[in-house]
């Protein structure tokens, strides 16, 4: 009897975006690669920013091994339902600003703080030499 394959839609696999639940989709399989974060040699950060698209692209360029390939196959959980998959990105896009990059931004609030402060400097100095 053949086994049954899963089918997922790009939106259900992004609903998996954090690090106690991540999912990734590489090469139209949908992968629950949880378990595996704080292994990945490359660091959790790495696959976290792929959730939520296909990430084949970014795997392949990273010129994984055949071992990790081997690896990835253990945790693979169905496959991306492609007759869905485009609508469901466009539905996925946040309005305004990327998700991610406000995100980045909560994160690392200091690399704005730094630019403001830079910015208060040179203008007093300026207008200090005037």
């Amino acid at each position: 009897m053949p086994t049954l394959t899963k089918l997922y839609t790009m939106q259900e696999a992004s609903r998996h975006s954090t690090k106690e639940d991540c999912w990734i989709v590489i090469d139209g399989k949908v992968y629950d690669v949880s378990s595996y974060l704080d292994d990945h040699p490359g660091g959790d950060d790495v696959v976290l920013a792929t959730t939520g698209k296909d990430a084949t692209e970014e795997f392949e360029d990273a010129g994984h091994s055949k071992s990790a390939k081997e690896l990835m196959e253990t945790m693979c959980i169905g496959e991306l339902d492609t007759d869905t998959s485009f609508s469901a990105e466009l539905e996925n896009q946040p309005t305004g600003y990327p998700q991610k990059l406000m995100d980045l931004t909560k994160q690392y609030w200091a690399v704005p703080a730094a630019v403001v402060g830079i910015s208060v400097v040179v203008g007093f100095l300026y207008l200090r030499k005037k």
